[in-house]
């Protein structure tokens, strides 16, 4: 089988600015990304199989995204494009194995179709045409599956916030995914403390010392050649990525996921850090998201609480100005390549875009542009990045992790900062007026 993800268009734009950088099945929610997630439970299905056949073997995975991103997230089809179907799966979709098995027996030229608060969203199908375009090939699923569709009930991305909303539960369902039929490594260290050993799994590499692991109230992952350092105090659900390092004396207070080759300290609760990016040094970060390449300076702070209790509004790039939500606790959403400098301040519900660089006294807007430099109040107003001197940024912190900067990712940012400069207009702006 043929799997591709597709970026729905009416909800990527509420996924901003993480879908800036990726395709939606990229984003990470639990231990796994959405693709992996799928990935993983199919790997684990063939294995289990007793009479694989040709069809059993030839699932594979692949993103239909934005033109300027496909360069870097390019779809595949298999050689016998006559004989073979392709699964087109919204990327949205956080999937369970009720899921899972209701794809298997999709017919061919039927869709699923699911309510969001968009309305009715296409969440699969099933044909043996091939598509390169997300315009030609909605057109074409909505008129072919009018007369066989079926609607569900699932669940999937709807907003930013989501990410951390839904990271427990994901965690929880990951962990079973990854660790049924496996065996843990084993703690030898004899000054760390675990509770509910049989909740936490330990990969091949990973050290721990002095630390305490919680898994009492939900599970804890280690990802391989990861690294716990002395006095750290993790509390499940938690998961930490493949060779990500939890710093001196950390504390991590639940349902957080950290990345790949991520550097964390200070006190973090229900985060999800994508990965390759840094909090090395004291300060608080709560129900936040943090993508790719970024980093927050010693005593960074994040409110997630408004001083009255009330609920928040969140900026959304949809509807080109904050919206209402039902939540109280809501930190930073950062996108990638992001920073910000020491005894940064940010308020309750804030959203970073790509690429800025905040620093400054006083607390910056709540929206921040991408690209753009400063933090907006009177001592140090925002000027527009400089996309060379962030070309050279990133090569620098990428290399530090033995990854290339490649000629796409400058076509990639370069989009962006063209397609984002009219929020960089700030005379003209009133939200920085």
């Amino acid at each position: 089988m043929n799997t591709i993800f597709f970026d729905s268009p009416s909800l990527r734009t509420h996924l901003l600015p993480f879908t800036f950088t990726r395709p939606i099945a990229d984003l990470r929610v639990g231990i796994l990304t959405i693709k992996e997630k799928f990935e993983t439970y199919f790997n684990q299905y063939l294995k289990n199989t007793e009479n694989n056949n040709s069809e059993n073997q030839n699932y594979t995975f692949s993103f239909l995204t934005q033109d300027y991103l496909q360069e870097k997230f390019p779809i595949h089809f298999l050689i016998n494009n006559n004989e073979t179907e392709n699964l087109y799966i919204n990327g949205a979709i956080l999937p369970n194995t009720e899921f899972y098995k209701k794809l298997e027996s999709l017919p061919s030229e039927t869709a699923f179709f699911s309510d969001t608060k968009q309305g009715s969203e296409l969440i699969a199908f099933k044909t043996k045409q091939q598509f390169e375009s997300i315009d030609k090939f909605y057109d074409f699923a909505l008129k072919a599956a009018k007369q066989k569709t079926e609607k569900i009930n699932i669940q999937f991305l709807e907003r930013t916030w989501d990410i951390f909303r839904a990271n427990k539960q994901e965690i929880e369902k990951d962990f079973d995914l990854i660790t049924t039929g496996r065996k843990s490594q084993i703690v030898t260290d004899k000054n760390t403390i675990l509770y509910n050993q049989e909740r936490i799994f330990i990969e091949e590499g990973a050290t721990i010392k002095a630390a305490i692991l919680n898994a009492e109230k939900g599970s804890i992952y280690i990802g391989k050649n990861a690294s716990i350092e002395e006095g750290a105090i993790i509390r499940g659900s938690f998961a930490l990525g493949e060779g990500s390092v939890i710093n001196t004396g950390a504390n991590m207070r639940g349902d957080t996921t950290i990345g790949k080759f991520c550097k964390v300290g200070g006190e973090v609760s229900n985060c999800v850090f994508f990965g390759y990016s840094n909090k090395s040094h004291d300060g608080f970060l709560g129900n936040a998201v943090i993508g790719e390449w970024c980093n927050l300076g010693a005593a960074t702070n994040c409110s997630n609480l408004k001083n009255n209790y009330g609920t928040v509004r969140i900026w959304n790039y949809s509807e080109k100005n904050y919206e209402k939500t039902e939540l109280q606790f809501c930190g930073l959403l950062m996108g990638d390549h992001s920073k910000s400098g020491i005894c940064t301040m940010f308020n309750t519900a804030t959203v970073v875009g790509t690429g800025a660089n905040v620093f400054g006294e006083g607390f910056p807007p709540k929206f921040i542009p991408s690209f753009s430099w400063g933090n907006g109040n009177h001592q140090t107003k925002f000027v527009s990045t400089h996309i060379d001197a962030l070309f050279k940024t990133a090569e620098r912190m990428m290399v530090r992790r033995d990854v290339e900067f490649t000629e796409i990712d400058k076509k990639i940012l370069t989009k962006i900062f063209e397609d984002t400069s009219n929020y960089r207009f700030w005379e003209s702006n009133p939200m920085f007026s």
